[in-house]
């Protein structure tokens, strides 16, 4: 081959960063274009987010999770380095530091030259400093090494109490599993209700729910120490509400763009701690670094300003779009509606756009909606209630966000929310929507209609 190849070097090896290294390999050659990729855990291409439903028994073996296995890229041309860790990027010289973590070379250091850069470090998880965080039994779960450890201990532990930390998405997610598994759960929560990412109306919906089905709320409080008994092992979560015994605690406290070898490098960082990009996931004042997936910030569309979401969906958008400019190319990410959806057991949670508190702290007034509807027509069995809140611009009547909390089919009702903020529609075109209708699947008025409607007559009382 050519030495006067060019070569790119890519920091992570999951969604964003292998996506990136896979499309620049498909537009450019081994003879034209070198890859080198750093991966410093044993995984490379997989869903974190089928975590929960691995541990929970949904998902049988966890190699289902892996969609693309490190051997694989290698046979693509891709110099793949897993069980090692980038320490340090140095801009001027064009170069990075990595350290061997594994195997005979262990703790061996180089430095590898690149003529372009793509940093995909992604997020890490939220761990409070708290006396007993660090005890056996107490996981996160936020790669498949942190599955594998928490499946390790769940098969060798006989107690059969769980307390999860944190009501978001990963908190109520691992509930379902370990209810799925046998065990008594406990949820414990800063907030006034469970997902924090719904407003509290919407998230008293979900406590409802999670209560009904044997899970223990407990909000509005805050976790203090983690309890351990004279073998170290985890034996209570002790909050500012009292004490929850445990066999295992699972942390689901949320999760920070793991940032920090950007920042010492001097690149440019957001108000949430994430590197700051243009349209082409190129970092800002940087032509040849480029970054993408839980470790950038992104322009949210409703708002209109910059926002950490940590979503495997934009992470694989980010990589096919940095891989296509390195390749030659030409791509853009133009930004988010923010949405995203969950479950826990029979429940569907689903959210996009901005919640009451997000249209205030960007200055926008705003009328709400909410209606109770059915997924289907309500003559037809199966039929099953959801809760659809709609928020509009008041005066425009813009769509702003929609929130729905509801059984069979409700969730993904939300993608026609996410469709409509992102052409900008109002409430009123939104109610013209020529969706699809039978008995089976809607009725005549699809719920998310159904808000629309109301959400037109909330903006004509409160005046155009």
């Amino acid at each position: 081959m050519s030495d006067s190849r060019e070569r790119l070097v890519v920091v992570g090896g999951d969604a964003a960063g292998m996506s990136a290294a896979s499309q620049a390999r498909r537009l450019k050659g081994p003879d034209e274009l070198e890859i080198v990729a750093f991966e410093r855990g044993h995984f490379t291409s997989y869903s974190a987010c089928g975590i929960p439903y691995w541990v929970g028994g949904q998902v049988a073996e966890r190699d289902e999770l892996i969609a693309r296995k490190p051997e694989e890229h290698r046979e693509r041309s891709i110099d793949l380095r897993t069980r090692t860790e980038v320490v340090e990027i140095d801009p001027e010289r064009r170069r990075v530091r990595s350290r061997v973590l594994d195997g005979p070379g262990r703790g061996a250091e180089e430095w590898t030259g690149y003529d372009k850069l793509v940093i995909a470090t992604g997020a890490r998880p939220v761990r409070p400093p708290l006396p007993g965080i660090d005890a056996p039994g107490v996981h996160g779960v936020q790669t498949l090494d942190d599955g594998q450890a928490l499946l390790d201990t769940l098969e060798g532990t006989p107690g059969r109490r769980a307390v999860v930390v944190g009501g978001g998405y990963i908190g109520v997610e691992m509930a379902e599993a370990m209810i799925n598994r046998g065990y008594e759960v406990t949820v414990v929560n800063r907030g006034k209700e469970p997902m924090s990412t719904l407003d509290p109306d919407m998230g008293r919906l979900v406590h409802d729910a999670m209560s009904w089905l044997g899970i223990t709320m407990v909000n509005d409080t805050e976790v203090t120490e983690i309890r351990t008994g004279d073998d170290g092992q985890v034996r209570a979560v002790v909050t500012q509400a009292g004490e929850y015994p445990a066999d295992v605690v699972i942390l689901g406290l949320g999760v920070r763009p793991e940032t920090g070898l950007a920042r010492t490098a001097g690149l440019p960082l957001g108000a949430s701690g994430g590197l700051l990009t243009d349209l082409g996931m190129r970092v800002r004042g940087h032509d040849d670094i480029w970054a993408g997936g839980d470790c950038v910030e992104v322009l949210d569309l409703v708002s209109g300003q910059e926002r950490h979401v940590a979503l495997g969906t934009h992470a694989n958008k980010h990589g096919q779009i940095i891989g296509t400019n390195v390749g030659g190319g030409y791509a853009t990410f133009p930004g988010v509606v923010g949405t995203a959806v969950s479950k826990v057991c029979d429940l569907e949670i689903a959210r996009t756009g901005l919640r009451e508190k997000d249209a205030r702290a960007v200055g926008l007034r705003f009328v709400t909606a909410t209606i109770e509807s059915t997924s289907r027509a309500g003559y037809y069995p199966g039929a099953q209630l959801m809760t659809v809140k709609m928020l509009a611009e008041h005066r425009t009547g813009r769509l702003l966000g929609v929130q729905i909390v509801g059984r069979e089919s409700a969730a993904k009702r939300v993608d026609i929310a996410a469709v409509a903020l992102t052409a900008g529609m109002t409430v009123e075109q939104m109610t013209a929507l020529d969706l699809g209708y039978a008995p089976p699947f809607s009725p005549v008025w699809d719920p998310v209609l159904v808000a629309a409607r109301k959400a037109v007559r909330a903006v004509r009382e409160a005046g155009w």
